[in-house]
């Protein structure tokens, strides 16, 4: 996949485009529809597939206070998009002066003098340009008269649940990371580096490897069932987001207690995959009322993990 960060970097049209345009935030199954169908439609015309996206999301700079904790890492974007077979993506600065731009004229310079868009491919609710006027009437105007197809796709659904990342965000603050695999078509992970933290999970019988990440959405404070992924290795662990209330910790922190692990993970990158949550964040009484309760979470992660396997992005997408 080629990606274009800025509009300046295309030096001509690209050949027979068929553009999707979008935040794309989680790239859920929803979105993987799309793109499939931006391929197939790519395929027939000979041409090629075109995902155009912004940087940063446009409710950070229009109005950061309504802004989303975005699913995805932009890094992270950029994988999930490759990772579904589209040939061009194209990022977008966005700052207030783009913002400024009406629909008809982000049609007319972008999508049609600066890709060469062939067709357009977008969802139902799609609205985009100053005052989010590029609404779908508009834009099938447009097409007719600046010769580009507009196709609209109606709202993609598992047979009862539209995806949606409003939703997954939902979900996610929940704790519902068992249920989002079924919207994200993958189990939800976060990768980060491994820190020094308190030093306590040591002295507590459990030591911990603290992530420091730079991922916005966290799953709701508790413990999880994970799988953690470092030096290309899978190992089964415990996962601990929160406060840590029993100390009266004010940071909010990642801690993964690693089953069957020996080793220096200072410095280390992790991905950790959540399979299931076991239990919320609780104030013990004293250390070893903690220590029982770890021992009995680290027992039942066990168990849901025996015969768990993660889904990611590479097994369910580069099959397509």
């Amino acid at each position: 996949m080629i990606i274009f960060k800025n509009l300046s970097d295309i030096s001509e049209k690209l050949p027979n485009a068929v553009v999707t345009i979008g935040n794309f935030d989680g790239v859920h199954l929803g979105h993987r529809e799309i793109f499939r169908r931006v391929k197939q439609l790519a395929a027939e015309l000979g041409g090629v597939s075109v995902v155009v996206t912004f940087v940063p999301h446009p409710l950070k700079v229009l109005a950061p206070e309504k802004s989303p904790l975005l699913i995805n890492t932009y890094a992270e974007k950029e994988t999930l998009i490759e990772a579904s077979g589209i040939d061009y993506l194209i990022e977008i600065p966005f700052d207030e002066k783009f913002a400024a731009i009406t629909a008809r004229e982000f049609v007319g310079t972008v999508l049609v003098e600066k890709i060469g868009v062939n067709k357009l491919v977008i969802g139902y609710d799609y609205a985009f340009g100053r005052n989010r006027e590029g609404d779908v009437a508009l834009l099938r105007q447009l097409g007719e008269e600046l010769s580009f197809k507009v196709e609209v796709l109606e709202p993609i659904s598992n047979g009862r649940t539209i995806f949606s990342s409003s939703l997954i965000r939902t979900m996610m603050m929940n704790g519902d990371v068992k249920g989002v695999v079924s919207l994200l078509g993958r189990h939800f992970s976060l990768g980060g580096t491994v820190v020094h933290g308190h030093h306590r999970g040591k002295g507590l019988g459990f030591p911990t490897a603290n992530i420091e990440t730079d991922k916005e959405l966290l799953p709701k404070d508790g413990v999880y069932a994970v799988k953690v992924k470092i030096d290309d290795v899978l190992y089964d662990g415990a996962c601990n987001i929160g406060s840590n209330p029993t100390f009266k910790d004010e940071r909010l922190a990642i801690e993964v207690f690693l089953f069957d692990f020996e080793g220096d993970l200072y410095g280390k990158d992790a991905r950790l995959y959540f399979i299931d949550r076991i239990r919320g964040e609780l104030t013990f009484p004293d250390v070893p009322s903690l220590q029982k309760a770890i021992a009995k979470d680290i027992e039942r992660c066990r168990e849901i993990l025996r015969d768990a396997a993660i889904i990611e992005y590479r097994e369910y997408l580069v099959k397509d």
